[in-house]
């Protein structure tokens, strides 16, 4: 395993670094060495697309293809959008109760806005996630699995359904999350040591 790899954590609306498996995914990855970052975006107040680019420009930085990139609900957005802006390709793209589009949600939809609702150019998307995996819940409360599908076929890949398990954040028991910790670990192994 290369320490070159690092793993970027995006968290969702009203979400932060401290919640659902993140404090868990962090330090079960940094265990294995690798770089772990995950910005605290504004959320409620402030939320926009442009205020989270700043602060992931300044916090992360260039993408390459060293980078591994994990979304949340909003943050699974956030990531597309950043895909789609991408200079080159990143390594892995891993995406948990992710989607497009509004939602009908009226505490969500005013704040997602600028995210989701947009033409997307899902050729580069797809070109700039490298590894790709969608996960998503078959009783998610907010997020339709139907939009999961929607979401994993336009980025070409196979969609893997978690059952029973809302929106795969601590309010449905989701303090850790060891099928996507093995699915990060399955992909680093294959990563050129440098």
């Amino acid at each position: 395993m290369t320490n070159r790899i690092r793993v970027v954590l995006i968290h969702g609306a009203y979400g932060s670094p401290q919640e659902n498996w993140f404090p868990w995914l962090v330090a079960k990855l940094r265990e294995q060495g690798l770089d772990t970052y995950v910005p605290a975006f504004p959320t409620p107040e402030g939320q926009n697309l442009a205020a989270w680019k700043e602060i992931f420009d300044d916090d992360v930085g260039a993408l390459d293809d060293s980078t591994i990139l994990v979304g949340h609900s909003l943050g699974a957005a956030f990531i597309l959008n950043v895909l789609q802006e991408a200079n080159q390709p990143v390594f892995g793209t891993f995406l948990v109760a992710g989607f497009v589009g509004l939602l009908g949600l009226p505490d969500f939809d005013p704040l997602n806005v600028s995210f989701v609702d947009r033409q997307f150019d899902w050729s580069r998307i797809t070109r700039n996630a490298g590894h790709t995996v969608v996960y998503h819940s078959d009783d998610d409360p907010y997020v339709p699995l139907s939009r999961g599908v929607e979401l994993a076929e336009r980025l070409s890949v196979p969609h893997q359904v978690i059952n029973r398990a809302g929106h795969i954040n601590a309010a449905s028991g989701y303090l850790t999350f060891p099928k996507l910790l093995a699915d990060i670990l399955r992909l680093v192994s294959r990563a050129p040591i440098t």
